[in-house]
């Protein structure tokens, strides 16, 4: 298991553009430590163990960087990962200090079992994180989320739902949803099928309607042709 609280050691580069894949090659993975205006430093660190700080880290958790005798206290903002080769290509670190509040994404974890769900209900999940605003010492590793609100159709829960420790405030908007209780597709499918059902009924209803005005009309017209024969005898 990683230990966040241990230093991340990590080596000072000069290496950059097209001479990053040598490194790669290598097991390091390229990295920039941005520090408050002042000229970003240039780093690379062991891909295996960078991997399993991201993991565990997020965007959220504090880190303690060893650049030679340089210290930083940072967040990650940013981890490119290679959409193919699906392997850790680029880290941005931004430092922080421990005294001033920062802003962080944080994961949304649903706590409980889930009502709906258990009804054949459908869940559908719209949001997995949110921004955050806190003292570094006060960033939380999660948020959690009540699950058994969501019960029956139409039943959502928000981001003004989650449980939130004193000194973090929430950045994303209150309102946006998190989870929201949906109709299953076979539950749409049926649906559709009773309304193609009521719109065929519904036609055929009015071409009889259509087909007895006409046939009134037919008979009006023959006993008007009669009565006028009959004067005319």
């Amino acid at each position: 298991m990683t230990n966040l609280d241990e230093p991340v050691k990590l080596q000072e580069r000069t290496v950059i553009g097209k001479q990053l894949n040598t490194i790669r090659k290598d097991g390091l993975v390229p990295a920039v430590i941005h520090n408050h205006g002042q000229p970003s430093l240039h780093v690379m660190g062991s891909e295996k163990e960078l991997v399993s700080i991201y993991k565990a880290a997020g965007k959220h958790h504090p880190l303690n960087l060893k650049v030679g005798s340089k210290s930083f206290l940072a967040l990650i903002k940013d981890a490119h990962i290679n959409p193919v080769k699906r392997r850790l290509q680029h880290v941005v670190f931004q430092a922080i200090k421990s005294d001033e509040k920062v802003e962080a994404t944080v994961p949304i974890r649903l706590e409980g079992e889930i009502p709906a769900e258990k009804v054949g209900l459908m869940v559908l999940h719209q949001l997995d994180e949110v921004e955050i605003e806190a003292l570094p010492t006060d960033l939380p590793d999660e948020l959690v989320v009540d699950a058994t609100k969501l019960v029956e159709l139409h039943d959502k829960i928000t981001v003004a739902d989650l449980v939130v420790p004193t000194g973090v405030t929430i950045i994303t908007e209150l309102d946006h949803p998190i989870s929201t209780v949906v109709e299953t597709k076979a539950m749409m499918s049926e649906e559709e099928e009773a309304a193609e059902a009521g719109e065929g009924e519904e036609g055929e209803a009015v071409e009889g309607e259509e087909g007895g005005e006409s046939a009134e009309g037919e008979g009006k017209e023959g006993s008007d042709d009669s009565s006028k024969e009959n004067k005319k005898e």
